[in-house]
């Protein structure tokens, strides 16, 4: 019987993310999957690590010319779809002399893997940013004396148990900004893990395409709703646009200071595509008025924009973190320079790429109409967010 591989032979993702958080990296990415897969989507990071693109039949049916191609003196680590071919082709580079791990768990692994950053940690509150790194999601947690609000938070609830439980603190409330079309939402899921109540916008409760009620359970969100989590306040701003129920959570603290979880409203760069609910042009309006008249004029120069989303890892902090004030907002983002809502309808309409089709079923995961298991999940949200127009 075959001796098993020794631990040391795996690379975790949490580790894999921490050995390439570092420009100059001598790690070699290698990536065994086949080219579909591989053009589809690959790992991408904020230092992304040199990667090298070689199919692991060639190492089955040529190994030696796939050795040749191999650059010595190199920590290699190689990836596939679930950890197994990967495994397999690590093994022979370690008979052939190499330093090879195989990243475990595979790319599957690679979209589940989250990092917790902290964007405050003050005696009487503390805000987190969560950042599933490999589809540029970002959802936040607000913890203030013992008590914890999670805001759009993605599929993997147990993720945010798990923190909670870290830093003792109770679910309280669930918040989710807009029925989401790019990922599956925790929100319900927590909610009943938690034993929390959940909040969605009733006009993201209607399926667009469909036009059926949600099939979840949920408490209706209106413009001006305030809730209360320790020293937080959350004020509800209703911004239709993205969708016709796509709010923003505005957070003030006791020394003044204020959040703003922009959800898909804005982004750090560009805004969140109208298109997805199949209205573009009549949503692209609402989209500008909630933008340029009701945010602009709600939201003070001074205040954090926390988005939904990122498309581009340029647009994180030298800590990591996806966020700007308001005024450097409206300073850097070239989406927002438009001066009249003609120019800003007639550009955005020029720019919009195609709907992605697994958009529709994702909605109606979200809305309650569609039960799927955890492989199905993972092919719905395969690859990098496409709900900015950026």
């Amino acid at each position: 019987m075959t001796s098993p591989e020794p631990a040391a032979a795996h690379l975790s993702v949490a580790d894999f993310y921490s050995l390439i958080q570092q420009e100059n990296s001598r790690v070699l990415l290698l990536d065994v999957r086949n080219d579909q897969e591989f053009n589809a989507w690959r790992i991408e990071s904020r230092f992304t690590p040199e990667t090298l693109h070689i199919p692991y039949v060639i190492f089955v049916e040529e190994e030696e010319a796939a050795l040749d191609q191999i650059p010595a003196g190199r920590e290699i680590i190689a990836v596939c779809a679930r950890g197994r071919a990967s495994d397999f082709v690590a093994g022979i580079l370690r008979q052939n002399g190499f330093a090879a791990l195989n990243l475990a768990g595979g790319m599957a692994a690679w979209g589940s893997y989250y990092v917790f950053r902290p964007v405050v940690q003050e005696s009487e509150y503390q805000i987190y940013q969560v950042d599933r790194v490999a589809r540029g999601c970002l959802s936040y947690v607000l913890i203030s004396q013992g008590q914890a609000a999670v805001v759009d938070p993605l599929r993997h609830v147990a993720q945010y148990t798990q923190f909670l439980a870290g830093h003792g603190a109770a679910l309280t409330l669930v918040l989710d900004s807009h029925a989401h079309a790019d990922h599956i939402s925790g929100g319900p899921a927590l909610a009943r893990a938690g034993g929390a109540p959940y909040y969605l916008h009733p006009y993201d409760a209607i399926h667009p395409f469909d036009l059926l009620p949600a099939a979840v359970e949920y408490q209706p969100l209106q413009d001006g709703q305030q809730f209360t989590v320790g020293h937080l306040t959350i004020h509800v701003l209703h911004l239709p646009g993205h969708t016709l129920g796509q709010v923003n959570f505005l957070v003030t603290e006791p020394r003044q200071r204020s959040y703003v979880f922009t959800g898909d409203a804005v982004f750090l760069e560009g805004f969140g595509r109208p298109d997805l609910g199949g209205r573009g042009e009549s949503w692209l309006t609402l989209a500008y008025e909630s933008i340029f008249n009701k945010f602009k004029a709600t939201v003070p120069a001074d205040n954090w924009i926390l988005p939904g989303h990122y498309a581009s890892f340029d647009e994180a902090s030298d800590g990591g973190l996806y966020l700007k004030k308001a005024a450097e907002l409206w300073r850097d983002n070239s989406w927002l320079q438009f001066s009249d809502r003609d120019s800003f309808v007639e550009y955005t309409l020029a720019h919009l790429a195609d709907i992605p089709p697994q958009c529709v079923e994702i909605k109606r995961v979200n809305t309650g109409l569609l039960a799927v298991d955890e492989h199905q999940a993972g092919e719905l949200e395969l690859g990098r967010n496409l709900c900015a127009v950026s």
